[in-house]
């Protein structure tokens, strides 16, 4: 368990001391009954700026779940309810990314806490200021063998930036306030996180007799947050030297990465959850061209500015790793997706010294990319206008032309499709979102549920029928609860289609495992999809070509529905072995002349 020796909101890192006993947090002796602490953490929470906070039903939990109901109810804060605790932890996800917030999440003692890691992993790694409000026995009642007691306190290990056991009867503010810091990011070196706040409760767990829910009030106003999707940049000094530089915008760059390839006339290569991949730099299927400006090529890269993580393609990943190309990683702030020194990129922190490393490119350089770009754009598109049944790419650039307010893209085939056929737009027309911390198919749906519900906006997720599956637990919502302005477009094309296009396709068509491959890494199934949206409530149409997409995508988003595109996963490989000859084909003409 993590505690600092001063614990004073501003404490630095450097003071954390894994020997203090949180009872050093206490401030207070044992003598607060259970509901009257839980007031005090739900108004330290509030005055730290929690605006959400989802709630996973249980005994243990009740004082907390009182407090909140209470606050809720002047007011003070918005409640959702989920049965899941994993659905609740991703939905506390969402809510945290779209706000800019921090969001909690409350379950009871035992295993709903454990329930709770694949959400502490994602905001961990994507650096989300998840509050994680867990439930426990006091202290004379574990090791017990007491009912659903088991060890909670740092539980999570080094997955967040501060855990705190809380005991019974004690005050809790100071420990919460140290934890919100933490998760926000208020500490010197430390990218904002998940946090763990464990707090014992000992009987009585509900109100007194003569204690009664406060006046409703209004409905809570929150923050969304602001950052402009454009920003402009001075233009770059003469005095730079001209040099062969691309911008790399990889998850979660920012619009600073185009404001920064417009101002220095670079190619901008950025994926779609970049928040970059608009304006006139930007090069569509890029990833493609990458081998025509390689070593041996008559204008290869010279150099990288990286802004942001990249995830998505092996071709980025071989770019960063050429010995003949430096590499340059915008940093002005502490990132929680890699430790210093164990990348090759060199880190900068200033934009003056970015644009030092990167100069300004040659006269050539940039028309080269774009002409190039438009030329593989081409051709992917007439692949891709062939017709018969829908195809990922057609429905990831589909969906990328269509989205509007929000869009979450789903990890495997969903985010790569887009990235290689979404056509880059003059200036965004969505804020795009990927749970790419960790790049798990964990949670989705209940990620997207809280983006459209903390950002108050229509919302478009896309995701695969896999990833649809694993958490299809997050299209329950319980009567009463809000419903988001949310379209789910599923890929269904029966399985796993993402390996296909790994090493293990080639291992299938050689046939030399049998039905392995396709058991193991295709996963088929038979699910009614139509059924499934049925019983839960949510409505659904089917589609099957990307005429059928294009007049689903055009509907307004009402409420909840899903749009299911059936697909063949199986001649997937093979589509882009043709796509990637048809725009070999096109760029090599356009470069030899």
């Amino acid at each position: 368990m993590t505690s600092p020796n001063d614990s004073a909101p501003d404490a630095s890192p450097d003071s954390f001391d894994t020997e203090t006993s949180p009872a050093d947090f206490s401030g207070a002796a044992p003598s607060l009954s259970a509901l009257a602490a839980a007031r005090i953490a739900v108004e330290v929470l509030v005055d730290g700026g929690v605006q959400h906070v989802v709630v996973s039903p249980g005994s243990r939990s009740a004082p907390m779940a009182y407090a909140l109901a209470e606050a809720s109810a002047q007011g003070h804060i918005e409640l959702l309810v989920r049965i899941d605790e994993r659905s609740a932890g991703f939905t506390a996800l969402g809510l945290a990314l779209s706000t800019g917030s921090p969001a909690a999440v409350l379950t009871t003692s035992g295993t709903a806490v454990g329930n709770l890691l694949p959400a502490v992993m994602e905001a961990n790694h994507a650096a989300v200021p998840l509050i994680v409000l867990s439930a426990d026995r006091p202290e004379e009642l574990r090791g017990t063998g007491a009912n659903q007691t088991t060890i909670q306190p740092d539980i999570f290990g080094e997955q967040v930036r501060f855990a705190v056991d809380i005991p019974a009867g004690t005050d809790p503010e100071r420990a919460i306030r140290t934890g919100l810091s933490a998760a926000t990011g208020a500490f010197p070196d430390l990218a904002p996180g998940p946090v763990q706040l464990n707090l014992a409760f000992r009987d009585p767990l509900v109100p007194g007799p003569g204690e009664k829910l406060p006046t409703s009030a209004d409905r809570p106003r929150y923050r969304v947050a602001t950052e402009p999707l454009v920003m402009n940049l001075p233009p770059a000094s003469t005095d730079l030297p001209e040099r062969r530089t691309v911008v790399l915008a990889g998850h979660d760059a920012g619009p600073v990465a185009e404001a920064f390839a417009r101002a220095h006339g670079l190619p901008l290569l950025a994926e779609p959850s970049s928040n970059a991949r608009f304006g006139p730099n930007a090069v569509g299927p890029y990833r493609l061209l990458l081998e025509h400006f390689g070593p041996e090529s008559a204008t290869p890269i010279e150099r990288v500015v990286l802004f942001g993580r990249p995830t998505l393609s092996r071709p980025v990943a071989a770019l960063l790793a050429r010995a003949d190309v430096q590499s340059a990683l915008y940093q002005p702030l502490p990132v929680a997706w890699y430790e210093p020194g164990r990348r090759t990129e060199l880190p900068l922190e200033s934009l003056v010294d970015l644009a030092d490393f990167a100069g300004r490119g040659p006269s050539a350089w940039l028309d080269t990319w774009l002409l190039a770009g438009s030329a593989a754009q081409h051709a992917l598109d007439r692949i891709l206008a062939e017709g018969g049944p829908a195809t990922g790419p057609a429905v990831g650039s589909l969906v990328w032309k269509h989205a509007r307010g929000q869009l979450l893209l789903g990890s495997s085939n969903g985010i790569r499709d887009v990235d290689l056929a979404g056509l880059p737009a003059p200036e965004p027309a969505a804020t795009v979102y990927a749970n790419r911390g960790l790049a798990g198919i964990d949670g989705t749906i209940s990620t997207a549920t809280g983006i459209a519900l903390g950002g108050r906006q229509e919302t478009t997720l896309l995701l695969g029928d896999v990833t649809f599956l694993h958490d299809a637990g997050g299209l329950l919502l319980g009567t009463g609860e809000e419903q988001p302005d949310l379209r789910m477009v599923v890929l269904n094309d029966a399985g796993g289609a993402i390996f296909d296009l790994l090493e293990h396709g080639a291992v299938r068509e050689a046939g030399t495992y049998g039905d392995a491959v396709e058991r193991l890494f295709g996963t088929p199934h038979a699910v009614d999809i139509a059924a499934l949206a049925a019983a839960y409530g949510v409505g659904h149409c089917p589609v099957s070509t990307t005429a059928a997409l294009a007049e689903a995508l055009g509907q307004p988003i009402e409420g909840r529905s899903i749009v299911e595109v059936r697909a063949d996963r199986h001649g997937l490989r093979a589509l882009h072995g043709r796509i990637k000859d048809a725009v070999a084909a096109a760029v090599g003409g356009v470069l030899a002349r």
